[in-house]
């Protein structure tokens, strides 16, 4: 039995999580606009040493989580459909392989597009996990965009061919070790901040307002509630990193946001490269002077 030891050589209880030798892993579940998958191991580093829980409100492709594999965790989102990926796979992995594999099938029928909105127009009539865990391999570039009237996703279909399903099935697999030391819940970000106590890590990747409004989740989203309940956290003994927009067009433009002056001790840059959003508002061309930062925001 592999046993954790702390800076002095104690023995951990075997649930504690730890950023000791966590490297980079790029396999990609979900195909996601804005994963943070290529750079999870540079925010993982200032994550601290040894925690408790790991938290992550704002799931979505579930890019940093991966990376970690922590021993214990409770992983969220508002986003249903999202919520019920996360579980099939935590529950039967064969059942997320088998959604994929039906959906890659039926996409060889007919024309490509002409099959990809078909699906898409299935998931519109009845939002599903199904559909959407083949909607997120084969729309353009992994936007997932929805009207924000009636929840209507528009995302048109990608150029690519979606990865094979016996592919996706691997992937399938690992990421469910990699995840196994995770619960998901469907629920909104801030029962998950209620949820941390003192010694867990919370990791926030919340809709950009300057670069995503686009996106699900951006339209309306509030950074001030989202500031108040890190400020709770922080005081309970929660260490929290935020994830924010923080610059564009090769840091022609910064992204501000009204961040109470005390409730972070540390920033610190992350370069995101081009960007891809940009990329598909431009129909595809190849943005030299779109290279966007992230803020990673740490309130220790």
């Amino acid at each position: 039995m592999q046993l954790t030891l702390d800076i002095k050589g104690q023995i951990l209880p075997a649930d504690t999580n730890t950023t000791l030798g966590v490297q980079p892993y790029k396999t990609q579940l979900l195909k996601w606009i804005g994963n943070k998958q290529r750079f999870a191991h540079e925010i993982i580093s200032f994550f601290p040493k040894w925690f408790g829980t790991y938290h992550e409100p704002f799931l979505g492709s579930g890019a940093v989580l991966g990376v970690l594999s922590p021993n214990k965790a409770e992983a969220a989102d508002s986003f249903k459909p999202l919520i019920d990926i996360w579980q099939a796979l935590k529950e039967d992995p064969e059942i997320v392989k088998s959604w994929y594999r039906e959906r890659w099938l039926e996409a060889q029928e007919g024309e490509k597009v002409e099959q990809y909105e078909k699906i898409k127009a299935r998931y519109n009539r009845g939002a599903n996990a199904a559909d959407f865990l083949f909607l997120t391999r084969a729309a353009y570039g992994g936007v997932v965009r929805f009207r924000k009237a009636d929840g209507y996703m528009s995302t048109p279909c990608g150029a690519h061919k979606p990865i094979h399903f016996g592919t996706f099935g691997r992937r399938v697999d690992e990421w469910a070790q990699r995840a196994r030391g995770a619960e998901f819940f469907h629920r909104e970000y801030g029962e998950s901040l209620e949820r941390a106590r003192e010694g867990d890590v919370v990791y926030c990747d919340p809709p950009y307002s300057h670069s995503q409004a686009i996106l699900y989740g951006a339209q309306g989203f509030d950074h001030g509630d989202l500031f108040n309940r890190i400020e709770k956290a922080k005081a309970r003994g929660v260490f929290v990193a935020l994830s924010l927009d923080g610059s564009k067009k090769s840091g022609g433009k910064d992204c501000a946001y009204d961040i109470p002056r005390t409730l972070f001790e540390r920033e610190v840059t992350v370069n995101c490269g081009r960007s891809m959003l940009k990329r598909f508002q431009m129909q595809g061309k190849t943005l030299e002077g779109e290279v966007v930062s992230d803020r990673l925001l740490l309130t220790h």
